[in-house]
């Protein structure tokens, strides 16, 4: 099985969101981080605003954010959001199978089950859990330092 770029970008997407918080993410900032399209990256971002994962703000100083808190948001839940088919096989694609065993064949069960303990393995995991190491991750992605909404140090002025 591969995921499709849609479902690893979305993670990654989301990866972001939560190593840049409280900031607001912008799509451009993304997509340089990622070395990927910013018109890819909007198609994508899409399903996980429809899904209640991110929450856009639009306007000159607008972006995106994650819509709950990472720990409430599970690696399972993301890709089963972004991915079309999880069809490992024909005769998990139902009606158009030409196999006359479908409907009684422990071929079928055995890949139901790999796939079940693959949905299983990838709830265990949320966004926070893939996020751990902070500041590896806000280095590696280029994340300059984080806005806490404290006011700035006043500046020395040279005469």
């Amino acid at each position: 099985m591969r995921l499709t770029k849609q479902s690893n970008y979305a993670v990654r997407t989301l990866m972001y969101c939560a190593v840049n918080q409280p900031n607001l993410s912008r799509v451009s900032d993304i997509a340089k981080a990622y070395s990927i399209s910013e018109l890819f990256l909007f198609k994508l971002i899409k399903p996980l605003v429809e899904g209640g994962m991110i929450k856009t703000l639009r306007g000159r100083n607008g972006g995106i954010k994650l819509a709950r808190p990472a720990h409430e948001i599970s690696l399972v839940e993301a890709i089963k959001l972004t991915e079309d088919s999880f069809a490992l096989a024909e005769c998990f694609e139902g009606a158009e199978t030409l196999c006359p065993l479908v409907a009684n064949c422990d071929f079928n069960r055995a890949l139901n089950a790999a796939l079940e303990a693959f949905f299983d393995a990838l709830g265990n995991y949320t966004i926070a859990d893939l996020t751990k190491n902070q500041m590896f991750m806000r280095e590696r992605l280029g994340i300059g330092a984080v806005d806490r909404g404290s006011p700035a140090a006043p500046t020395a002025i040279r005469h």
